[in-house]
């Protein structure tokens, strides 16, 4: 896997320079980065059906589950209406597209492939499955998660006589991973492809044009995960989100090489249950983080919001900003999962409290990919900072194994992503003395 490191490494600067020396041949390698990423996704559902089934079926009580639950929404609610927030407070400092002076009218076209949200009750109906089967084939990760944890909980219901289905899922969980392990190999021509397209398409205009918005968002997002998320993350549960970042270091380049946190999501819950996390923390918090704590999105939808307004010579007042965070603080929610759903999402917000900047929406679009990568990024450091702080404030997380793993000391198995061994039991008092966490 060392190598396959260094081969994605490679295709990505190999991408780049495409893309600049041949940008009509490098267009036409799109479908190699999206393959890859279709490729990851056929495999989410399958892998979060086995893992929270076995985490909540392998709980010995149903409130242990809910416990965890509610502690997660909670804290991602908190957590996503700071990052809103701190989008407001840089947008409103940058002033962002102010000067540009840009024409809705050509914006129409772009507007048009964004627009199409849907709206909070459909989001919620959608949830549930036209059958029990359908969640599979759907691709919903939301639809995944609540059957998995009807068939846990079912599971814990049956007591002794679920322990066989319990060890077979156990299996099919193995065989998953090992295709996901195979897939991965791809991961290079996936990385050259998606890269070599974005550089063909974008070139060097867009970037400049847009630098202001770009370079703001990317520093905000800098600032949220290294001051906000590691003040979190070191006095919550006394653990240095420098270590926790290099820790995942392999997985913050696959999501760059394909700008979705999704390709990553599979590994995440695998290295957080290396890490100590308890199979049943990791197996709720990470897929539903997925869903609900959406920090990069949260400051790119304030963000890409003020840019819109001030770009067409329409800021907005304090007063609607306030309102715009209260809507987006519920709509993100529904921005996860989909590609464009973060498009949607704006369009949405700006419908409902500006309907005259809603043609603004496409001129984001030119450097979303771009932006995707920073907002993926800071998803997926949000969700790892959640799942362990999370564990932590339910004694469910081992530090002495978390003291040996993030010092290097017991490496991460590539080759089949899984423990063969059960990790012990954490201590019932889980804060540390002076341990190397830090």
């Amino acid at each position: 896997m060392h190598y396959l490191y260094l081969a994605v490494v490679a295709a990505v600067a190999a991408g780049i320079i495409a893309g600049f020396a041949a940008p009509g041949f490098a267009k036409g390698l799109a479908p190699l980065g999206t393959g890859f990423v279709n490729l990851i996704k056929m495999m989410i559902s399958p892998i979060i059906f086995c893992t929270i089934t076995l985490g909540v079926g392998s709980v010995a009580k149903a409130a242990k589950v809910g416990k965890v639950g509610l502690i997660a929404i909670g804290y991602f609610v908190v957590m996503s209406t700071i990052a809103l927030a701190i989008g407001l407070v840089v947008g409103n400092l940058l002033h962002p597209g102010s000067g540009l002076h840009l024409d809705p009218a050509s914006a129409a076209k772009a507007h048009q492939q964004a627009t199409g949200g849907e709206g909070s009750t459909d989001f919620l109906l959608g949830i549930i499955p036209e059958s029990l089967l359908s969640a599979f084939t759907e691709g919903s990760v939301l639809q995944t998660l609540l059957v998995a944890l009807l068939a846990g909980f079912a599971l814990q219901k049956m007591g002794n006589a679920g322990k066989p289905i319990l060890r077979g899922i156990e299996h099919l969980q193995k065989l998953v991973f090992r295709i996901l392990s195979m897939i991965m190999w791809a991961a290079p021509v996936g990385a050259f492809g998606a890269i070599a397209a974005v550089v063909g398409n974008t070139g060097w205009a867009a970037l400049r044009s847009l630098l202001v918005v770009m370079v703001g968002f990317y520093l905000t997002c800098l600032v949220f995960v290294f001051v906000v998320l590691g003040a979190v993350l070191w006095f919550g549960a006394r653990v240095s989100v420098l270590r926790l970042l290099r820790y995942l270091g392999r997985e913050f380049l696959l999501i760059v090489s394909t700008s979705s946190s999704e390709s990553a999501l599979p590994r995440l819950i695998a290295k957080m249950e290396h890490l100590g996390v308890s199979r049943s923390v990791a197996g709720i918090t990470v897929p539903t983080g997925y869903s609900f704590n959406l920090d990069g999105t949260a400051i790119y939808l304030t963000m890409a919001t003020l840019f819109v307004a001030s770009a067409q010579g329409s800021p907005l007042s304090i007063g609607e900003q306030i309102s715009l965070l209260v809507f987006m603080i519920i709509a993100s929610k529904g921005a996860a999962g989909v590609s464009g759903a973060g498009i949607a999402t704006l369009a949405g917000g700006l419908q409902s409290h500006r309907p005259d900047l809603v043609g603004g929406v496409g001129f984001i679009l030119g450097i979303d990919r771009f932006m995707s990568e920073a907002r993926a990024v800071t998803n997926f450091a949000g969700n790892a900072v959640a799942t362990v702080l999370i564990s932590s404030w339910t004694k469910e997380f081992d530090r002495t194994k978390a003291t040996e793993v993030l010092a290097g000391r017991e490496p991460f198995n590539e080759t089949t992503l899984l423990d063969d061994s059960p990790a012990p039991e954490p201590a019932e008092d889980s804060r540390p003395t002076a341990d190397a966490l830090t």
